[in-house]
C-alpha cells in the first residue's frame, strides 16, 4: 500500500445538520477543502463517511432513525446515492475523482474475500488524485453481516491497509476530562481512560464516544497510531498529520 496513508473518518454528526439529519453542505464544503489539501501536499487518504441513513431520512419524511431493517436500509440506498453525489462534485473542484467502496463484514470475513478488497485499495491508491470514500454497505446489511458502526469499519479497512495513522472526527475536540471540560492530548493506555466517557450521541449518529474508544482499542492493539478530532474544524487535520494538530492522540502499543 501507499507510504504515510492516513484514514480520515467522519461520522453522521459531522457531516449533517442536528436538527433534521439532513446532509450540511457547508460543513461538507469545509471539510473536502481541508482533505484536498492534504492531497495536493502529497498525502495518501482513505475517506470513510458515516452520514448514508441520516442523509436519506428526509426522502420519507422521518425525523429520526426508522427502527425497522427495510426502512433503515431504504433510507441508506436513498441516502448514499445523495451522499455520494455531493462528494463527487465538491472533489472535483479540486481536480479529484471520488471512488465509492461499500463493504459489509463479510466482505472482510474470510483472507480470500479480503485479499479482494486490499487488492482494489492498493490499485486505487496508485493513482494520486482518486480519493476511495468508503462506507458501510447499510442498504444490504443485516445484524450477522455488520461491522456494527463506522468506527470499527475504519480501524478493519486501516489494518488491511496498512494506513500510519487513524483521525476519527467527531462533534467533540477529542476526548475530554469530565471534571475540567478540557481536552485530553495523549493517551498512553486507554483502559486508564474508559471512565471518561460519557454515554451520549446524536438523535441521528449510530456510535459515539464508547463506540469510538472500543474500536481504538483494537487500533492501537494492530500498532496504529489513531486520532479523535473536531470535523467542524478540519482546518486542523493537516497538524494533525504533521504530528501537532489539536486533537486527542491514542498512541499505539509497540
Amino acid at each position: 500500500m501507499a507510504t504515510d496513508l492516513t484514514l480520515i473518518k467522519a461520522g453522521t454528526g459531522v457531516l449533517t445538520k442536528a436538527d433534521n439529519g439532513t446532509l450540511d453542505r457547508a460543513a461538507l464544503v469545509h471539510l473536502v477543502a481541508a482533505i484536498a489539501g492534504l492531497v495536493d501536499a502529497g498525502h495518501r487518504c482513505l475517506f470513510v463517511s458515516s452520514g448514508a441513513v441520516g442523509s436519506g431520512l428526509a426522502a420519507f419524511g422521518l425525523t429520526g432513525y426508522p427502527q425497522d431493517t427495510a426502512t433503515r436500509q431504504a433510507c441508506a440506498a436513498v441516502g448514499q446515492a445523495q451522499l455520494m453525489q455531493t462528494y463527487s462534485s465538491l472533489f472535483a473542484n479540486f481536480d479529484i475523482t471520488v471512488a465509492q467502496v461499500l463493504l459489509t463484514a463479510g466482505d472482510l470475513g474470510t483472507p480470500e474475500r479480503a485479499a479482494y478488497v486490499s487488492d482494489t485499495f492498493r490499485r486505487l491508491l496508485v493513482e494520486p488524485r482518486i480519493l476511495p470514500i468508503i462506507n458501510e454497505n447499510d442498504s444490504v446489511a443485516v445484524e450477522e453481516l455488520k461491522f456494527g458502526d463506522n468506527d470499527m469499519l475504519a480501524v478493519q479497512v486501516a489494518k488491511l491497509t496498512d494506513v500510519s495513522r487513524i483521525i476519527l472526527l467527531t462533534s467533540a475536540d477529542g476526548l475530554l476530562d469530565p471534571e475540567t471540560n478540557t481536552l485530553i492530548a495523549e493517551v498512553s493506555d486507554i483502559d486508564g481512560v474508559l471512565h471518561h466517557v460519557r454515554l451520549e450521541k446524536g438523535r441521528f449518529s449510530m456510535g459515539g464516544m464508547a463506540s469510538k474508544l472500543a474500536a481504538i482499542k483494537f487500533a492501537v492493539a494492530a500498532g496504529i497510531e489513531t486520532h479523535i478530532a473536531n470535523g467542524r474544524h478540519p482546518e486542523r487535520l493537516a497538524g494533525i498529520v504533521a504530528g501537532k494538530g489539536y486533537s486527542t492522540r491514542f498512541h499505539p502499543r509497540t
